[in-house]
């Protein structure tokens, strides 16, 4: 027998705003149109944060609808992990925040920053709690305020970028050990330090003293992503023992509609086959996959059974995939 990290439950949170490229059209100085947002990105629209709205308040709420539809209390839980790179503190931990904020008597909470490959990475540290022994119920949050990091002069990154929260609950449940297993099969974690300049915020406790804001090559970023993505994704299959064909649902993140074309194109599957949540959340970093998962789910196209390859790269560089079975 082998033990794997099953999926129980998934739920996802948008902030009530919801934000149209028409907005950006009207900034003075910003010289943008929707045209011009959606031939570059596939992005039509994306929530914003109320001023007094949290990473850690969106991450509950994602957090009890994924209990809610898993059937659990908080104290079923014993591990919470939160991807973020928007905490509401520079410390505690948003995960610590999510465990008071649920009420749950005990376990442990962290936090994971790997930028948008956050929650890829959140999920194999889940899976390695479970498989260790360490936690039965993992908790794995990705949850983002980024329209608190924008530069709002720069058009080429400000209208990119969305906020939500999207929860998944693994739980450690006993398998046959085969590529027929439900839950994590296989998972492939990357970085390159090398690369920071392409993607990065500039601020930073120690650096400045500031919260900064995002900083982006978007040609340089677009090249290592189609290349490192498509990559990390078949070696994860390799890992899995299973192939390209026996994919049911790709579940990227979602940064760009040209990002997850070409990867898709790339990776030898149709477009009817990918999860795509882009044109109406915007980039939401380590929320983007959750979401987009959590959207899938509600809408009938991923059921149990399915095959998902959920793949990301983000600011490090920073990318991986992780293997699923539903």
């Amino acid at each position: 027998m082998t033990l794997r990290a099953v999926p129980v439950g998934i739920g996802h949170y948008l902030p009530q705003r919801v934000v149209p490229n028409a907005e950006f059209e009207a900034m003075e100085g910003l010289d943008t149109s929707d045209e011009w947002i959606r031939a570059r990105s596939g992005i039509e629209r994306r929530h914003f944060a109320a001023e007094d709205e949290t990473t850690s308040q969106m991450a509950i709420a994602a957090a009890r609808a994924a209990l809610d539809q898993a059937g659990l209390t908080p104290d079923d839980i014993d591990a919470v992990i939160v991807a973020t790179s928007t905490p509401d503190l520079t410390f505690p931990s948003v995960a610590t925040m999510v465990q008071a904020g649920l009420g749950m008597g005990g376990g442990f909470a962290f936090d994971v920053q790997a930028v948008c490959a956050g929650f890829v990475y959140a999920l194999s540290n889940a899976n390695a709690l479970i498989i260790a022994g360490q936690a039965r119920r993992v908790l794995v949050i990705g949850a983002e305020t980024f329209s608190r990091i924008m530069d709002w002069t720069d058009r080429t990154t400000c209208v990119l970028f969305g906020d939500g929260a999207g929860a998944l609950i693994l739980e450690g449940q006993d398998s046959a050990g085969t590529p027929e297993d439900r839950g994590i099969l296989a998972t492939d974690l990357h970085s390159d330090g090398t690369h920071r300049d392409l993607l990065y915020v500039d601020g930073g406790v120690s650096a400045t003293q500031s919260t900064g804001v995002l900083k982006m090559q978007g040609r340089e970023v677009f090249r290592h992503a189609v290349e490192k993505l498509t990559k990390t994704a078949e070696t994860a299959l390799e890992k899995a023992g299973v192939g390209v064909e026996d994919v049911d649902w790709v579940v990227p993140h979602q940064a760009n509609i040209r990002i997850i074309t070409g990867t898709v194109k790339k990776f030898g599957l149709p477009m009817e086959k990918v999860i795509v949540t882009v044109q109406d959340h915007g980039n939401t970093s380590a929320a983007s996959i959750p979401l987009a998962m959590s959207v899938g789910v509600a809408d009938g196209r991923i059921t149990r059974g399915d095959l998902l390859v959920t793949e990301a790269i983000g600011g490090g560089l920073a990318w991986g995939a992780v293997i699923l079975r539903w």
